[in-house]
C-alpha cells in the first residue's frame, strides 16, 4: 500500500428527499476517510448503514447533498474517470440472454477495445472466474453464484485500476467465496486498489487491509484490522506440546502474580477453514469418510458376531 490516496471523502453527506423534496432519510452523514493505492479497503456494516450509497456517490451515480467526494484527486461528476473503475453492483444487472462470452465481448466494446484485445480479454477473465465450462450457457441459466462470478468478470474487463465490489461474494458457496478472495488478493499482489462493501464478517477480516465501520450512515470506526481486532487488555501464548509439568509450572506463576479469571486452553479454527480442509482432504482421498464412534460395531461386525448369526439362520 503506497501513501498515493486514491479516493478521498469530506463531509461526504447524502440526504434522500420525498417528492415534495422534504428530507426523508439521511443514508450518510459527514464521511470523512481515504483510500491509498494498492490496499483492499472494507465499508462494513449493516443493510441500510450507508455502504451502497457511498459507492454509488463515488461512482457518480448519485450526488451528494453536500460534501465532496474525490477519486484520482478528480470529482467524482468527472465520466472520464469511469476508464479506470470497475465496478460489480449489488445486484448484477445483466443481459440473461447472453452467455458469459457474448456479455464480456458487448462490454468491452463500451470500453472501445479491440476486436483482438477482446478475445484475449474474454478468454483470460473466464478462466479466472471458472466458468470455463459454462460459458456457451445463456447467462438466465445461471446460478446466483455464477452471476456473481460473471458479474466480476465483467468488473475487470477494461483491467480498472480501482475496484469496486458491492457485495461480491453474496450466492457463493464457502468454496467459491474462498476462491474470490483469493482472486482479491492477487488483484492486490498487481497493484490494483480494492474498495468492498459488505456485512460477512468473516469475508472482511481475512482480506482487508483497513476497514471502515459504518452505522446509520456515520462512520463509527475506522483503522487497519489487525489493529482493531487486537484485544489490548488480553495476553494469550501460544506453543506446541508443551509438557504437563511445564503447564503446571506456568499456572503457578500465574497464580503467584496474583493474576485472576486465567484461562489455559487450546486455541480453535474457524468452521469456514474447517469446511474448506475436509473438501480438500476428500478430493485428495476420495472414498474416505468419518464413521461415529459408536456406531463402529454396525460398521465392522466381529468374526463371533457373524458366526453367531450364521448359526441362527
Amino acid at each position: 500500500m503506497s501513501s498515493e490516496v486514491i479516493i478521498e471523502t469530506r463531509n461526504l453527506t447524502k440526504v434522500y428527499r420525498d417528492f415534495w423534496g422534504r428530507p426523508k432519510v439521511q443514508a450518510l452523514k459527514a464521511l470523512d476517510l481515504q483510500v491509498h493505492r494498492g490496499e483492499i479497503f472494507g465499508l462494513l456494516g449493516p443493510n441500510g448503514s450507508g455502504k451502497t450509497t457511498t459507492i454509488k456517490l463515488l461512482l457518480g451515480l448519485l450526488f451528494p447533498t453536500q460534501g465532496d467526494a474525490l477519486i484520482f484527486n478528480e470529482p467524482t461528476s468527472n465520466v472520464s474517470k469511469n476508464e479506470r473503475i470497475g465496478y460489480l453492483p449489488e445486484e448484477s444487472y445483466l443481459y440473461k440472454f447472453l452467455n458469459a462470452e457474448e456479455t464480456l465481448h458487448f462490454y468491452g466494446r463500451l470500453f472501445k477495445m479491440s476486436a483482438a484485445e477482446r478475445t484475449k480479454r474474454v478468454d483470460h477473465l473466464i478462466d479466472m472466474v471458472g466458468l470455463n465450462a459454462a460459458k456457451h450457457r445463456q447467462l438466465r441459466e445461471y446460478s446466483k453464484g455464477m452471476q456473481r462470478r460473471i458479474g466480476l468478470a465483467q468488473a475487470l474487463i477494461n483491467n480498472p485500476e480501482l475496484i469496486l465490489l458491492d457485495e461480491p461474494t453474496s450466492g457463493l458457496d464457502p468454496i467459491g467465496t474462498a476462491e474470490i478472495k483469493e482472486l482479491i488478493r492477487d488483484l492486490r499482489e498487481q497493484g490494483k486498489t480494492i474498495v468492498l462493501s459488505g456485512h460477512l464478517l468473516a469475508d472482511m477480516q481475512d482480506i482487508c487491509d483497513r476497514i471502515a465501520i459504518l452505522h446509520r450512515g456515520e462512520l463509527k470506526e475506522l483503522g487497519k484490522v489487525s489493529d482493531l481486532l487486537t484485544v489490548q487488555d488480553v495476553t494469550q501464548v501460544k506453543v506446541r506440546n508443551l509438557p504437563p509439568a511445564a503447564l503446571d509450572e506456568i499456572r503457578e506463576v500465574i497464580a503467584r502474580h496474583g493474576v485472576e479469571n486465567a484461562t489455559i486452553d487450546h486455541p480453535t479454527t474457524t468452521l469456514e477453514e474447517l469446511f474448506l480442509r475436509i473438501v480438500r482432504e476428500s478430493d485428495q482421498h476420495p472414498g474416505r469418510r468419518k464413521v461415529a464412534a459408536d456406531v463402529g460395531r454396525m460398521t465392522a461386525p466381529s468374526d463371533e458376531e457373524l458366526a453367531g448369526s450364521h448359526n441362527a439362520s
